[in-house]
């Protein structure tokens, strides 16, 4: 079958878009792993006004037809943001991306992600890189590894067959993310116990919990950190304050006060950690539907999640502590704080930590102290234009 069969057009229309919108819940249907979004975010993602990426960013959509059946879609979109960023952490000018690929077969992956890539030279991009859903903050990369269990909350998860199709198209890896499993209902290695207990003795430090009473000022404290401590990582793209206000509205349902923490030392907040309970465990059988009733168990279930496993999406350290021992220990210390809190509160057998930077030598070292093992792999694939 030849990619002249596959006819692509950009969305035009409410009738595309709702087409866009649902065809991945048909194409995912059969897989059992797969968590359905919830439709309404995946509407806001993509609407413009209502997310804040698109004041920075200018995206097309497109949908694939053979004799008239959608049999795919993918989205082809540029930050304003990200072009501004130094070319030798990932992005940089002229980088453009792809992203919220679904496809049926080969064939019509190749034509849709030559229509991205033709839109982006259109656009004045000279290299892509994807999938991308759509910032870098939100769906990075595209599942190679554990397919065979379901995804947390906020992680992404996708045919293995995309990755030959994807591959075959020219791309190659640029980027690594990995996950870790902890097993959080058993105490961690010795190691750490004395770890924390010496940060415990150094009156310089304190680590507290997000003081929900006062969100606000800690989701700002949290969004500081995080420019600053991620500001050299690869990918790294900087939040805006209507997205630092957007983000903390849409965390707040899921921020549990203990699940969370802010560390300071002589007084100055210099990290955190978020964890976040996976409500993914909740949704997926609701098949992206809140109404007419699942919104009710959506709601019961946020008040006190139980029992619950946790996903840790989020971490920082100033720059200046970097490479420092006292980062280490706070970083210790805040994971042990709410791997106690996680189980001893909502009944936690396992953790994710992720993702991480394949090359983000700290975190790994950490998540091998914790005795994590990797059971995902994202892959952020490139390639000139």
């Amino acid at each position: 079958m030849s990619i002249a069969e596959v006819v692509i057009a950009p969305v035009s229309g409410k009738r595309d878009f709702d087409a866009f919108v649902d065809l991945a819940y048909r194409l995912n249907a059969g897989d059992p792993n797969w968590v359905p979004p919830l439709r309404a975010e995946v509407v806001e993602l993509l609407t413009p006004g209502k997310n804040p990426f698109h004041e920075h960013a200018k995206m097309q959509l497109f949908l694939a037809r053979r004799n008239g059946r959608i049999v795919g879609r993918i989205s082809a979109h540029y930050d304003e943001l990200a072009l501004a960023q130094p070319p030798e952490q990932g992005m940089g000018p002229g980088t453009g991306n792809w992203g919220l690929f679904e496809a049926e077969d080969e064939t019509a992956a190749h034509a849709l992600i030559a229509r991205a890539e033709q839109w982006l030279r259109d656009q004045g991009m000279t290299r892509v890189l994807a999938p991308i859903s759509l910032s870098i903050w939100e769906e990075p990369g595209l599942l190679v590894k554990g397919h065979d269990h379901s995804p947390m909350v906020m992680m992404g998860h996708n045919k293995p067959e995309y990755q030959q199709w994807i591959e075959s198209a020219g791309y190659t890896v640029a980027k690594r993310l990995l996950t870790y499993d902890l097993a959080v209902d058993k105490a961690f290695p010795p190691l750490i116990d004395r770890i924390v207990a010496s940060g415990e003795k150094n009156g310089r430090i304190k680590v507290r919990p997000v003081d929900k009473s006062h969100f606000d000022r800690d989701a700002a404290i949290i969004i500081d950190i995080l420019n600053d401590a991620w500001s050299k990582n690869w990918g790294f793209v900087p939040f805006t304050e209507s997205e630092k206000r957007y983000g903390a509205k849409k965390l707040a349902p899921l921020i549990l006060e203990g699940a969370n923490m802010i560390a300071e030392l002589d007084g100055e907040p210099v990290a955190f950690m978020l964890a976040l309970p996976d409500v993914n465990a909740l949704l997926k059988p609701m098949k992206g539907r809140l109404f007419p009733l699942n919104w009710i168990k959506l709601l019961w279930w946020l008040r006190n999640p139980q029992p619950a496993d946790f996903r840790v999406p989020l971490m920082g350290v100033v720059k200046r502590l970097q490479a420092s021992r006292m980062a280490s220990q706070l970083a210790f210390m805040m994971i042990e704080y709410i791997r106690r809190y996680s189980v001893g509160s909502h009944g936690a057998k396992r953790a994710e930590v992720g993702w991480i930077l394949e090359d983000n030598q700290g975190m790994l070292a950490i998540a091998d102290a914790i005795e994590g093992r990797n059971n995902r792999e994202y892959r952020i694939y490139g390639r000139p234009l």
